[in-house]
């Protein structure tokens, strides 16, 4: 550990951030970040927070599912996260028979609870910096060679910390874009089980209307549990295992908040890139960012008329669609606040003073107009990735079809591959597809990406002969008739969706019978056009923008070698802190930093897809039965607050803390206001929305009548 701290020394010398920002180390936090979360109401020691030798909030914050955050409640291995992370295990737990999702799930005992197979928490273990070691691998390396030698070195250190036997699982993590490398360690649990969840008008209440909005009013919660073996060890889904005995378990306080309180939130931020450049913001804004939009649009236009029909389609198509959903409108929000706030401007001054440093130092001078070379080159075949990305291969069954080119790669070539063993896999994953497939909005997809590649990437860009085969067999290439004729042909004569076709290929596997699918034979144009052409230039960006980004910033910290910096969100643990907080988000407008049932009641409507609600619920509400989670001061229930802390993607579930280390919330959300946060933290009106721990226990306990799961927890309440 000392030699950890050592190699950070540098970054720890004195505090600069704005008020809130950051995603910081628990483990190297320093002394002057710890004393301004004290200076701002923290009333626990450095050790509490983490520590590798005795029990600390560190040992009660888990990775859930590999893109959220959850949290242990309990000393039997209790879990609470957001209904969103929890979302694909519901769905995947219902039935049209039972269905959870729409009418919620409380386990009344342990007999009841339901495997969640696929989910695993991961418990942090340590971590160890590697740092000399990887960097002593590629010295004297730069960009594709760099970024060769590096996947190689790190995929060796996995491997050296990792132990399959045990569940012990380790990931280095590459920090301040390649200037630091830690390996994170962990002990994965993979019996994880449901134990609640809220009907998804509770859960998801205001649905896409509400989404990165406040005032906010989302129940966004649900409950898991984690297993051992009766002798304490990690294992598979089995009956006989045993609900987890964690190292540390969070008290849950029901005293309520007011503005201005301390607010701290663990978690495992996803990404983002606070170093990011002028061009990268300029390639964002106007070319990745409204290409993703406007094929995300395309796609849940056509899903959600097949899910408004059919509560049977809508349970297939769920978890899908919101995971489409969320982060349409997130770069749809991001562009609009990045040119709101200048971003641009901003970073182009950040550029010039950091030019003006670096003149008459070799390693640094060149670095700016390197970059604007490489996004030079990279610029015209950009909008081409993110087509063939959210485009071509949004369509489900032609992803699937283009997964068959390992096949089609063993038919052709000899000592291709196990032609046994591939087909036996693609059998596998396409049981997964077809249980998941909905043909009518998926053959619109289809038809509607296709037309819109044709219309807006580079015709010479295109696979060659593809589009005028389409317009000699099926009419004018700018009628969207033609696309809809074509994609009816091809879902109609594909053998994905025909069994006797595929039993037929299975039994004779046939490359020309493959490649004359028509659902293969249009993801393999595609595939093979971007992979035989343009995939070298993307690999190349790729490994020169991270190279330079490294070197830059790498030149910025020996700029200014006393500011102190966190580094980017990688997904690994970090925390952060702030205060609950209202604001005032534009002229003669102020938020308050609570939402309550009052508000609840006041957005519903009876029958609505996004603001409906359960008669109980609305029952209880209006008789303001609110038990002992009734906020006093207001006399009605608070259901979310806000707080100023610094979160990103995978955050989603994480515990809010206040300054006694109770938890008081989980964490779900941002405020559009600052959807520009991956790039540009804004310490104005960055707020992070939460769900009030008060609301989700009443959820449980008033509303699903589920008081074993209270009784389980540390309850702290007012005195």
């Amino acid at each position: 550990m000392k030699k950890l701290l050592i190699a950070f020394l540098f970054l720890v010398f004195a505090f600069r951030s704005f008020a809130d920002e950051g995603m910081w180390l628990p483990m190297l936090l320093g002394e002057q970040v710890y004393a301004n979360m004290v200076k701002r109401g923290l009333k626990l020691t450095k050790e509490q927070l983490y520590s590798i030798n005795k029990a600390s909030i560190k040992d009660a914050v888990i990775i859930f599912g590999g893109g959220c955050t959850g949290e242990i409640v309990s000393n039997e291995g209790l879990i609470f996260t957001n209904h969103h992370c929890g979302y694909e295990a519901i769905t995947a737990a219902s039935s049209i028979e039972h269905n959870y999702l729409h009418d919620g799930f409380y386990a009344k005992s342990k007999q009841e609870e339901i495997p969640a197979q696929g989910l695993y928490a991961d418990f942090l273990i340590k971590i160890e910096d590697v740092t000399k070691e990887v960097e002593d691998s590629v010295k004297g390396l730069s960009d594709m060679d760099r970024a060769a030698k590096l996947q190689s070195v790190i995929s060796s250190i996995n491997k050296l910390n990792s132990d399959e036997s045990k569940s012990i699982i380790a990931r280095v993590s590459p920090l301040f874009k390649g200037n630091q490398f830690l390996v994170f360690i962990y002990q994965r649990y993979n019996d994880i089980r449901l134990v609640g969840a809220p009907p998804e008008s509770v859960g998801k209440f205001g649905g896409d209307t509400d989404n990165w909005e406040w005032p906010r009013h989302t129940g966004d919660f649900s409950v898991f549990r984690v297993y051992m073996s009766k002798d304490g060890k990690p294992s598979n889904y089995s009956p006989d295992d045993v609900p987890l005995k964690p190292k540390y378990s969070l008290p849950v306080s029901i005293k309520g908040l007011k503005d201005g309180d301390y607010a701290m939130i663990y978690g495992y931020p996803g990404g983002t890139n606070r170093y990011e450049t002028s061009y990268g913001v300029k390639q964002k804004i106007d070319i990745d960012n409204p290409s993703l939009v406007n094929l995300r649009d395309v796609r849940l236009k056509f899903m959600f008329n097949e899910m408004k029909k059919n509560p049977a389609i809508k349970l297939q198509l769920a978890s899908d669609y919101a995971s489409i959903a969320n982060y349409w409108k997130f770069y749809d929000g991001e562009t609009k606040q990045l040119v709101k706030y200048h971003i641009y401007d901003q970073k182009i001054t950040q550029e010039e003073d950091f030019q003006k440093w670096a003149k008459g130092k070799p390693e640094f001078e060149n670095i700016l107009s390197d970059w604007s070379k490489a996004y030079d080159a990279w610029r015209p075949y950009s909008k081409h990735r993110v087509y063939i990305a959210e485009g071509v291969f949004g369509s489900p069954l032609i992803a699937f079809a283009a997964s068959l080119q390992r096949l089609e790669y063993a038919l052709v070539k000899q000592n291709g591959g196990d032609i046994k063993k591939i087909l036996e896999a693609a059998n596998e994953e396409r049981k997964k597809f077809l249980a998941d497939e909905n043909k009518i909005s998926d053959e619109e997809i289809v038809a509607a990406t296709t037309m819109m590649f044709y219309a807006d990437i580079d015709k010479n860009q295109h696979p060659i002969g593809f589009y005028e085969s389409l317009k000699g067999s099926f009419g004018d290439l700018k009628d969207e008739n033609t696309y809809k004729k074509y994609a009816s042909l091809m879902f109609g004569n594909t053998m994905i969706f025909d069994d006797a076709k595929w039993n037929a290929f299975n039994s004779n596997p046939d490359a020309t019978a493959l490649q004359s699918d028509p659902a293969y034979a249009h993801a393999s144009a595609f595939l093979k056009n971007w992979q035989g052409k343009y995939l070298y230039y993307y690999q190349q960006f790729n490994a020169k923008n991270n190279d330079l980004g490294r070197l830059y910033l790498k030149g910025i910290m020996q700029m200014d070698p006393k500011k102190i910096r966190y580094p980017d969100a990688t997904f690994t643990m970090r925390v952060s802190y702030g205060n609950v907080k209202s604001y005032n988000p534009r002229d003669a407008v102020h938020y308050d930093y609570v939402c309550t049932m009052k508000g609840v009641l006041e957005k519903y409507i009876p029958g609505d897809y996004e603001f409906d609600l359960p008669p109980k619920l609305v029952e209880l509400a209006n008789k303001k039965d609110f038990g002992q989670y009734v906020d006093k001061q207001r006399n009605d229930l608070v259901v979310t607050f806000i707080t100023t802390n610094d979160i990103t993607g995978g955050n989603s579930g994480s515990p809010v803390i206040n300054a006694d280390g109770q938890l008081i919330g989980l964490a779900f959300d941002g405020n559009y206001e600052a959807l520009s946060h991956k790039i540009a933290f804004d310490p104005m009106y960055n707020r992070t929305i939460c769900v009030d721990i008060r609301y989700v226990l009443w959820c449980i306990d008033k509303l699903g009548g589920a008081s074993n799961i209270v009784n389980e927890l540390k309850l702290m309440k007012q005195q």
